[in-house]
This record gives structure tokens, C-alpha cells and sequence, in this order.
């Protein structure tokens, strides 16, 4: 790992913290048969009013995976996984890995076009589907890409409180053409499967990054990676055996595989899934469920904080806060600890970093760089390297100078699903290159600048979009802000917001333009200020920029 005085960043971690861990587990499903022999009894999901036991969900994947094995999935086959934050997710990701299958984790929200491309690429043998989610895409693209063996089933199933702010018009929908979820475990509920065991570099998932500048990659995220990034979630955030993990996170994406189910399987916690992010229903559960822990975007915190039913005292439970995925600007977790007296810890990772690379250590508040104002990320985790290089060449860059951030450790992938050119391009000697770009100071904090894709060039100054939404954060009246660059015919680009306003605030275009302006250079200000009652967002809470371009 090199000697000291190349990793500054250990100066920051908490007094009797090494520099590295020793991985406890072998592999991603060793997390789960520990769990159920030492706490076979215990909550392992809570459900709206439903909790299983993780000796339920043992004999529940046992019996899906038996009805998979039945029906010809066996080992290295991927069993794709079409499904919200439901206890069927889940179970399917423990039965897929107890036939030594590999997970394929595809966003729900998808559409028929990107769920093809998917399926084109992973090539699964499974699938398991919400009944409507089979209804209105998934059938379509079957019918020109078969997949063998189609599971159905639905968001109602286990609960029974229906919660109408989720659930006011979900029916059943049932149908001939797809196996029934329920009907298979109850078919095999007798099922027992022989242990299977995995090399740490075997392939558990495939989770497939956006595809924003290209089509989607798979990335290889291995057994290894998973026990080594869930035992890092574990030991930097001082997670307690037995403690509630809130699943704010989409499950199918790299934060809630492994901030929340393969951390609460290490730690044999209950998962607490609200099918998928609501404010209001989110905020019940933390009352009913009482979590220690959740990782969550920050535009989910932004909602909750704004949510009329949001209390001084709502996030009492939570051991720790941490936020990822996107940006945090410094004036939003300011508002938060005011309204909660509760600090967002930030992190920063990667689909492929297997989630975090890099995060606040607890014991510390994260410092704001002076050059762009940026909320610092953290610093380097556990057995891991971070530097700021020069993207063309990798040469590293001195000490405060703005370059592309690049990781290496035990944490980052394989490379993609039969994509070796794109594998070459983004893992090099074993660093990953993130495309993210970023500084380091002299204690090794660091701070994300942007991505490179969305500089803008305005009459040939630079402007980082991040560094003009965390001024407009600023703002009282500003909820959610996001900044992106447009063709200007004399500036080449020029810098253009778009915002959401608080609950009862109101402000101009002129406004927020002669704010902004008073508080940075000339060439940075927004010329252009838009405002929409919502910004668009990925599931996982990312805004997206690149939709905002065009707006009117």
C-alpha cells in the first residue's frame, strides 16, 4: 500500500483504526448462512406489517432456489432480478446464490427498449418480475428475446396493509404465461439444496451502470468484493449486531446491495423495505422500525426534511446518517442538523467500486474546500488508494490541482460483462478511472469538483456546475438546484439553473441570477434560471442534468 506519508488521509482516521481490515467471510453468501446460524430466529425483513424471520428467508430461498435448479438454472447462469424494494428481492438473490448462479440486477423503472438491452446482454436464464412490471414491459420484449424460466409476483404479497400512498391501485395480476412466485415456494417448501461455495473472485452480480454516455455495462461485482465492501460499511460505520438498516436505497442498485443487504446480513440486522421511496411512508417506518442506520441520495433527505410530517426528533433511532450517489452540498447539511441535530456523513463510490471508496470518517466533520466550496467526500477507505491524476496520460497531479480522481483496491470489480475494450478503458494497472473530477488536500480529503462530461465553457472559462449549485443551495428558497451548460451563440455555453423551491417559497428568475452573482466571478452566474415543481431524477436520486438542457 506505500508508506505513510503517500496516504495522508490515515491522519483522519479514529484513534485505534488501521489502515486495513481482514476480511471475515469468503464469499457474498457466507454473510448469510452466518446470519441465519447465529440468529435463525431473528428479524431479517420487516415489511410494512410483515417480518421474516432469517430462518424464513433461508427456507424460502431454499425453495425458490429449488424450483429454479428444477427447471434447469444451475451454476454461472444469471437469474435476473426485475423487482422493487419487496422481500422477494431478497429471497431471490440468496436462492440465485445458493444454485451458484450469478444476480442481474435491473432497475425497475426501466423501459422496454433498456430491459432488452439487459437481457441481450446477461443472457439470463431467470427472471423474476413484478406481476405489473411483467404486464406493461417485460411480456413485450419476451416475446423476441425468451427467457426460459419468467417468475411473477407482487408487491402485496407478505404485507397486508396496503398503504394507499404506495399501493392505491396495485391489483393482483395473476396470468398462465409466468410461473407464480408464491405457488413455487410453496410447491418446494420441503426443499433443502446442497451447500455450494464460491472463489472470492467469482462473479455474485451483475449490476449494470446507467449507460449515460453509452450503452449499459454490466459490472462484475464479485463475491470477494461484496464481503470485503460489507464488512467496510460494518466496521467504518460502527454498525451494531442486531440493528435496523433502513433500505432508503434502491435494492438493485450498488448501495442497496450492499449498504443495506449485505451489511445487514454481516451484522444479522433486520432490513427494513418500504417497497420504494416515499417521504411520508419512509419517515412511518423509521418510527415503527426504529433503524440504526440508512445511506440514502440527498434528495431523499431533501424530501424528508420538507415532509409536513417530519419532526425534530424523527431520525432519533439513526446511529449514523451517510449520503451518496450525488453531490452534498455544505448549506443542505447545515439545514439538516438544524432540523434533526443530525450530520450527514457523505460517501463516494461506484457501481464499480462496489459501492464506497471513499467516505467520512465518523468521528469527524467533513471540511469545505475554499477553492470551489465543495462539502469534501472523505477520505480513502479501508485498503484502498486514491489519486488525482491527469486523465490522458495517468500522471499523478500535485497536491490541490484539479484532476481526474482514480481508485484502486479490494472493492473494485472484474471489469464488464463480456466487454473487455471497455474494461481496458476504464481499469488500468488496477486503478479505476472514474471520470469524476476532483482534488486532494494535504491531509487527504477529498473533494469532488464534477464530471468531466459536464464542464462547461463559457467564452473559455471553466465552470464547474457542482460549484454553482452549492451557492444556490444557499438560497432559502431553494429546495433542489441543478446547473448545466447550453448553447450560447457569443459564449460558445453559458451557464443555465434549474430549480425547485421549498413548500411555500416563492423567488424570481432576476433573483436568484443577482444572488448567485454577488457571490462568485461574472462568468459563473446563471444567465439562464428556470424553475419546475420537480427536478427529473434517477430512482436512485441522482438528478439528471442532461434532461434539463432543453427545458422551458
Amino acid at each position: 500500500m506505500g508508506n505513510e506519508a503517500s496516504r495522508p488521509w490515515l491522519g483522519q482516521y479514529p484513534a485505534g483504526v488501521g489502515s486495513g481490515i481482514k476480511v471475515e467471510h469468503p464469499h457474498a453468501l457466507s454473510l448469510f448462512r452466518a446470519a441465519v446460524a447465529r440468529a435463525g430466529a431473528a428479524p431479517a425483513i420487516h415489511y410494512f406489517d410483515a417480518t421474516l424471520s432469517y430462518g424464513e428467508v433461508d427456507r424460502l430461498s431454499d425453495a425458490l432456489g429449488a424450483a429454479l435448479q428444477a427447471r434447469g438454472v444451475g451454476r454461472g447462469d444469471r437469474v435476473a432480478l426485475f423487482l422493487q424494494n419487496v422481500p422477494q428481492f431478497v429471497v431471490t438473490l440468496v436462492a440465485a446464490w445458493k444454485i451458484g448462479a450469478i444476480a442481474v440486477s435491473i432497475n425497475p423503472m426501466n423501459r422496454e427498449r433498456e430491459v432488452d438491452l439487459l437481457l441481450a446482454d446477461s443472457q439470463p436464464k431467470a427472471l423474476v418480475a413484478h406481476e405489473s412490471g411483467y404486464a406493461d414491459v417485460a411480456r413485450g420484449v419476451l416475446q423476441k428475446r425468451p427467457v426460459p424460466v419468467v417468475v411473477t409476483t407482487s408487491e402485496l404479497e407478505f404485507q397486508s396493509r396496503n398503504d394507499p400512498r404506495l399501493f392505491a391501485n396495485v391489483r393482483r395480476a395473476k396470468t398462465d404465461e409466468t410461473l407464480d412466485f408464491g405457488d413455487l415456494v410453496a410447491q418446494h417448501a420441503q426443499a433443502r439444496l446442497a451447500p455450494v461455495d464460491f472463489a472470492a473472485g467469482d462473479t455474485a452480480m451483475l449490476v449494470y451502470t446507467s449507460g449515460t454516455t453509452g450503452l449499459p455495462k454490466g459490472a462484475m461485482n464479485t463475491h470477494g468484493n461484496i464481503a470485503f465492501t460489507a464488512q467496510v460499511y460494518r466496521d467504518w460505520m460502527r454498525l451494531g449486531e442486531g440493528g435496523g438498516n433502513l433500505a432508503i436505497a434502491p435494492l438493485f442498485h450498488i448501495t442497496g446491495l450492499i449498504g443495506n443487504i449485505a451489511a445487514a446480513f454481516l451484522t444479522a440486522s433486520p432490513l427494513i423495505l418500504a417497497y420504494r421511496f416515499d417521504a411520508g411512508v419512509v419517515l412511518d417506518a423509521i418510527d415503527e422500525y426504529r433503524p440504526q442506520f440508512t445511506v440514502a441520495a440527498i434528495t431523499a433527505l431533501i424530501a424528508m426534511m420538507n415532509h409536513p410530517k417530519a419532526r425534530p426528533d424523527s431520525l432519533r433511532s439513526l446511529h449514523c446518517l451517510y449520503s451518496g450517489g450525488a453531490p452534498v452540498a455544505p448549506a443542505v447539511v447545515e439545514q439538516f442538523e438544524k432540523k434533526f441535530g443530525l450530520y450527514i456523513h457523505v460517501a463516494y463510490g461506484l457501481t464499480e467500486s462496489t459501492s464506497p471508496a471513499v467516505g467520512t470518517p465518523l468521528n469527524r466533520r467533513a471540511p469545505v474546500d475554499p477553492a470551489f466550496g465543495a462539502l469534501s467526500i472523505g477520505v480513502p477507505l479501508f485498503d484502498t488508494q486514491v489519486r488525482i491524476v491527469d486523465s490522458a496520460s495517468g500522471a499523478p497531479l500535485p497536491q490541490g490541482e484539479a484532476g481526474e480522481i482514480v481508485i484502486r483496491g479490494p472493492q473494485i470489480v472484474a471489469g464488464y460483462w463480456n466487454k473487455p475494450k471497455e474494461t481496458a478503458e476504464a481499469i488500468r494497472d488496477g486503478w479505476l478511472y472514474t471520470g469524476d473530477i476532483g482534488t486532494m488536500d494535504a491531509q487527504g480529503w477529498l473533494y469532488l469538483v464534477d464530471r468531466k462530461k459536464d464542464m462547461i465553457n463559457a467564452s473559455g472559462y471553466k465552470v464547474w456546475p457542482r460549484e454553482v449549485e452549492d451557492v444556490l443551495y444557499t438560497h432559502p428558497a431553494v429546495r433542489e438546484a441543478a446547473v448545466v451548460g447550453v448553447p450560447d451563440q457569443y459564449r460558445g455555453e453559458t451557464v443555465k439553473a434549474v430549480l425547485s423551491l421549498k413548500p411555500g417559497a416563492t423567488a424570481t428568475a432576476e433573483e436568484i441570477a443577482e444572488f448567485c452573482k454577488a457571490r462568485m466571478a461574472a462568468y459563473k452566474y446563471p444567465r439562464i434560471v428556470e424553475f419546475l415543481p420537480e427536478l427529473p431524477k434517477t430512482v436512485t436520486g441522482k438528478i439528471l442534468r442532461r434532461e434539463l438542457r432543453g427545458t422551458k
